[in-house]
C-alpha cells in the first residue's frame, strides 16, 4: 500500500491485484491508522483486478469510520472486473466511484 497526503484527501494506492479473504485482514490493518487520523481518504484501485466479500467489506467499513466522524471515502480507476462485481452489488451507489484520483479529490472540495 502507499499513501499520498494530498490537500483534499489522503490518497491509498492498492499495491496487490486482489482483496480477498486471504490478504484483506492486512490491508485492513494497514488502512486504520489513515482511517484513525484523516477525514477524507481515497483508494485507488488501479491494480486490482478481483476481490471478494471480504474486500467490498473493506470498502464499507472505511465509509462507516470515516462517516462517524464526518469524513467520507471515495474509489478511484476501478479496473472493469472490480467496476462490474460494484455494480453487480450496488456498492457505486453506496460509495462514489470515480475515473481518476484527480477526479476524486475534487470532488472533496464540493462537499
Amino acid at each position: 500500500m502507499i499513501a499520498t497526503k494530498e490537500a483534499e484527501a489522503m490518497v491509498i494506492e492498492v499495491e496487490s491485484t486482489t482483496l480477498t479473504a486471504a490478504n484483506a485482514k492486512e490491508f485492513k490493518a494497514a488502512l486504520e491508522p489513515y482511517l484513525d487520523a484523516e477525514m477524507n481518504i481515497v483508494i485507488n484501485l488501479n491494480r486490482v483486478t478481483f476481490l471478494d466479500s471480504s474486500g467490498l467489506g473493506i470498502f464499507l467499513f472505511c465509509l462507516k469510520k470515516l462517516n462517524q466522524k464526518g469524513g467520507d471515502v471515495k474509489l478511484c480507476n476501478v479496473t472493469k472486473p472490480v467496476r462490474v462485481l460494484f455494480e453487480l452489488v450496488r456498492l457505486h451507489q453506496i460509495i462514489e466511484v470515480f475515473n481518476t484520483k484527480e477526479e476524486a479529490l475534487a470532488s472533496f472540495s464540493h462537499t
